[in-house]
């Protein structure tokens, strides 16, 4: 699976993630070790203009559900010295501003987390195996966790998280079981 290199037109309109098919990923360092994860999205669109370009993005994820495969390490990541999702349950993803860059899209957005907002710009592209009902994107950001308020000894996490988000999107219309929603009057 690989992103297509020619801009990619779609359909106007809000496209809007399929919540089965769609699921976020962490990679973050940890005593000198790779650690990685998962982030259920709760929600995403993608605002397409009348000429078939991206033009905003906003994404949903639960931290609630934050996975590793390490209990004793998901619960110490939701604390509040950490990820707070507790008292800060969503990460947000805000973006009004989206480019044409190599190979696909660049959304210079605000993450929103434990109740602060960093710059985090997000890369990526629509992947070769897109159908004509379903269009299978993926980008990827790094984010320095100081910036979003985390603080802890680099030497126990690392200092930037790579995160990736896997995303189906279906097209405006439509529902994510593929029928057609009825027209607004």
């Amino acid at each position: 699976m690989t992103a297509t290199t020619a801009p990619v037109r779609l359909a106007p309109g809000r496209w809007t993630t399929d919540p089965g098919r769609t699921e976020a990923s962490f990679r973050v360092g940890n005593l000198g070790r790779t650690v990685r994860g998962t982030v259920q999205v709760t929600s995403g669109e993608l605002d397409v203009d009348d000429a078939g370009r991206p033009v905003a993005v906003r994404a949903v994820l639960d931290l609630g559900t934050v996975a590793t495969g390490h209990p004793r390490r998901d619960a110490d990541l939701r604390r509040p010295g950490l990820l707070d999702a507790e008292g800060h349950p969503a990460m947000t993803f805000e973006c009004g501003a989206v480019r044409v860059v190599p190979g696909g899209w660049c959304a210079d957005g605000r993450l929103g987390l434990r109740g602060t907002t960093c710059p985090l710009p997000v890369t990526g592209g629509v992947q070769d195996d897109s159908t004509a009902d379903r269009v299978h994107v993926v980008g990827t950001a790094t984010l320095d966790r100081t910036a979003a308020g985390i603080r802890a000894p680099r030497l126990l996490i690392g200092r930037t998280v790579t995160v990736t988000v896997d995303a189906w999107l279906t097209p405006p219309g439509r529902v994510s079981g593929g029928s057609a929603t009825p027209a607004a009057s």
